[in-house]
């Protein structure tokens, strides 16, 4: 049985870094990323054996846990009868009218393979639209890596953004406009300097990639307003809050408390696929006949509505739709949320938590942060030596401090009392 930490040598000289996706790294944390090797309800299982309680689920996915029955049958059912086609399917349309039979917003849904396909292809279906090709997004919402979005905020209000990686062109940033995360003033003044030019604004309703931030009920009504004003669209990332907050997606929470809000094209992915390579964007019948063979709007993929997928997916999307599922859920992660509270407090750390159906997050902070600034203030250091604590103990939490983290169904009171009683000594 080969070790993590020589799995990760190996890796190394194959992978760049070791690892597909940077944050597997633990270059935040230190130390030597876990390489998983099989996952079992609210467990995953490295490849040294050690089990752990996991709070990642695939960064969201995993609502019903690892290896649901449900779930299991639906795909070896599919993979049985082919992987893939290039030709349509049935499950496809199956799959579409489950997810706009929940979100009332969208008329239409295109499948697609992953996030950064959905969020990129609604700015660019977004640009068709309206015939405009500036759009906003806000420090600190995460998007995808296509080049436009892999941007920082500039100098001054409303200035072009400026490329955070290496390989995106200023020109490939020059549309972007980026702007702080529920400043409603910054909102307010962009919108009057350059409404008329913005093709759309995109944001997460809450925020999974600078921990958990909510989008204030101020701030989001202020931004439908100025896109129903200004004539630009409002685009909802929804790839990780959807299905995952609630069976009605973030926008249906914030659809409850802000009269008629909703969005105009909503990108979601994660618990659509059930873990497997899937992802959708959508909107109403006027917006996405713009979209090819239609429209002038070009998309495509080669496995886009992959019939294993999309087995994974809607077997998914059935079962959480079963009565009681969410409340169940969110009073699991309310328990977690509250007892990290507690226990924080019984320590004198400052801390501050928030949650949101099977989706939570937490700050070494005595208050919740509003933007990406304050995020960027927590104590880093005494962040990495809980997490690694809290691994050492058994309990995978996201190693960053700038990841939300995720309760699925299968995580019971007793996983939940021993993360806590883990916490005791973590957080000391």
């Amino acid at each position: 049985m080969a070790s993590n930490s020589e799995l990760f040598e190996r890796a190394a000289r194959v992978i760049p870094g070791g690892v597909n996706s940077p944050v597997r790294a633990f270059r935040a944390v230190g130390g030597t990323p876990r390489f998983i090797a099989r996952g079992e309800g609210a467990y995953i299982v490295d490849a040294e054996g050690k089990r752990y309680i996991d709070y990642i689920g695939s960064w969201g996915p995993m609502i019903l846990g690892h290896g649901h029955p449900a779930v299991l049958e639906a795909v070896q059912r599919a993979a049985i009868e082919g992987f893939s086609f290039g030709a349509p399917t049935e499950r496809e349309i199956e799959l579409a009218e489950e997810i706009l039979k929940l979100v009332p917003s969208m008329d239409q849904v295109r499948l697609v393979s992953s996030g950064t396909e959905a969020t990129m292809s609604a700015i660019r279906l977004a640009r068709g639209a309206t015939g405009r090709h500036k759009f906003i997004k806000f420090e600190g919402c995460y998007h995808g890596h296509t080049d436009a979005l892999l941007v920082k905020a500039g100098s001054g209000l409303a200035t072009f953004g400026h490329p955070t990686s290496a390989g995106v062109t200023p020109g490939a940033a020059a549309d972007t406009v980026v702007l702080e995360y529920n400043n409603v003033e910054q909102l307010e003044a962009a919108f009057a300097e350059a409404g008329h030019e913005l093709a759309c604004v995109i944001i997460e309703p809450i925020a999974g990639n600078m921990n958990f931030v909510r989008a204030s009920l101020p701030f989001m009504t202020a931004l439908r307003r100025l896109c129903t004003q200004h004539g630009a669209l409002l685009v909802l990332d929804e790839v990780m809050t959807g299905f995952r907050v609630g069976l009605g997606s973030a926008q249906a929470h914030y659809a409850r408390l802000i009269p008629g809000f909703a969005p105009d094209i909503s990108t979601f992915g994660k618990v659509i696929g059930g873990g497997m390579p899937l992802a959708a964007f959508g909107a109403k019948r006027e917006v996405m006949q713009h979209l090819a063979p239609q429209g002038g709007v070009y998309q495509a993929g080669t496995l886009s509505g992959n019939p294993v997928a999309t087995a994974c997916g809607l077997a998914t999307l059935r079962e959480i739709q079963k009565p009681g599922f969410f409340e169940s859920l969110s009073a699991k992660t309310r328990q977690l949320v509250d007892g990290l509270k507690a226990v924080a407090a019984e320590n004198g750390v400052p801390f501050s938590a928030d949650s949101e159906g099977g989706m939570f997050g937490f700050f070494l902070l005595p208050e919740l942060p509003q933007n990406y600034t304050t995020v960027m203030t927590t104590d880093k250091e005494r962040f990495n030596r809980f997490f690694h604590a809290m691994l050492d103990a058994g309990i995978y939490l996201a190693p960053a401090l700038y990841e939300a983290g995720f309760v699925s169904a299968a995580h019971s009171a007793a996983d939940i009392d021993a993360t806590l009683a883990a916490a005791r000594t973590a957080l000391r």
